[in-house]
Formats: C-alpha cells, structure tokens, sequence
C-alpha cells in the first residue's frame, strides 16, 4: 500500500464529513523514514489546494502563513523562504511555488499530514466521533512513512491518536508509545499553535526545538536549529 492507494478513501471521507465545495487535503514532505511527522487537526477552506480548479499538489497550510512561523523557526525552512511566504498573497501561492516549499519540507526530513482530512470552509471544531474516522487510515500513513518521531498538535488529536485522555499541559516534553502492526512509536504532544492556540505557538517552538535536540539531532538529521 502507498499513500497515493489512501487518497480515494479520504475523498469518500470528504463527501461525508467535508464541505462539498472543496476538496480533500491529503499530506507532503518526505514520506520515506522522516525524522519528524507531524499530525494537525484538519484543512480549511484557506488552503488554495481545496478548490477543485486547483490541479497541484493537496498538501497541508498551502497559501496560509502563521503556521510558517513555526516551521521557520525550527528550521525546516530557511529564512528566504519564509520571507517569501509572509509576502504572498493567497492568490499568489501558484503550483511551482507550492511545490518549492514542499521540497524545502522534504529536504528537512519531515512530513505534514492532518488526523482529519475533510475539509471544511472555516475553522470549525470538529467533533470526535469525526475525527476518529481518519484514525485508522493515519495509522496506515504512519505505517507507510516509518517516521523516527511524532508530534501531534493540540489535546483532541492526541487524544484521539493515543487512545486516552491528553493535556498538553501536563505532557509537554513527554512521549507516549503508539503500537502500530508490531512497531512501536514515540508520540509528543505540543500545543496547537494557530487559529486560537496562536499564543502557544512559542511554547510548540520551545518544545519541538527540545524533541529535535534529544531525538533527532542525535541523528543525522537536516533540520538545523
């Protein structure tokens, strides 16, 4: 199986769960062994892929910006990346660009995917019981990709990820193992650092730069801090 073999099932999902005017947002970066994947909630409507017209890549935070914050300041990508992000507008963000900032991803080793692929045209809170029906298809693209690490945003994808109750708060710098067919996982949940949870994001700074220096940097991994 492959994560291209995934993208019919999240589309059933879609018509469902989604906004029938847009489309699924699947994934992207490096899908062979990376060193981080990180696991958000699910697309809005904000996201230039989820038009149907659009014919590129379906990745995650294509044509927004706070969330490039944070992944500048990680360092998975650099300084003139960003700079061009926080100086396009939506419309600007055209497929060659969109692939040029995923290949920066890619070449950091890390992967971006969502828990829930269904798209909506806000940020509405999505119940669990929807969420819960993209679990065993994430846990297929976890099983696909064999990432070194997970970090998922916010206490209801942990949760739901983990299979028990999750507060950031109390779990900051604390890993959880998630079995998945036999191999087993480390989990961190961090703070969701947009939409609402944007005066977290330097603690989701704070706390992936620390995951990086004691998991990944041991290796020899490309994301620089």
């Amino acid at each position: 199986m492959t994560l291209d073999d995934l993208k019919q099932e999240y589309d059933k999902l879609q018509e469902t769960y989604g906004a029938k005017e847009l489309d699924s947002i699947y994934n992207g970066g490096c899908d062979k062994s990376p060193d981080i994947c990180f696991v958000f909630m699910n697309p809005t409507g904000k996201n230039i892929a989820s038009d149907k017209a659009w014919l590129g890549r379906k990745s995650p935070w294509l044509s927004t910006k706070n969330i490039w914050k944070l992944f500048y300041q990680i360092g998975v990508i650099d300084e003139e990346m960003y700079q061009q992000i926080l100086e396009k507008k939506p419309k600007d963000w055209d497929y060659a660009f969109c692939d040029l900032v995923y290949e920066a991803v890619y070449k950091s080793r890390v992967f971006i995917t969502n828990l829930g692929k269904c798209t909506q045209v806000d940020a509405r809170p999505l119940p669990d019981r929807v969420l819960e029906k993209y679990l065993d298809l994430l846990c297929k693209e976890i099983e696909i990709i064999q990432p070194k690490v997970i970090i998922t945003f916010g206490n209801q994808v942990s949760s739901i990820l983990l299979h028990k109750k999750i507060a950031v708060s109390e779990n900051r710098k604390i890993s959880h193992d998630l079995e998945i067919n036999n191999k087993t996982y480390k989990v961190y949940p961090v703070y969701y650092p947009v939409g609402n949870g944007i005066f977290n994001m330097d603690k989701s700074i704070e706390d992936i730069q620390w995951i990086i220096k004691k998991e990944i940097r041991t290796c020899d991994s490309s994301i620089k801090i």
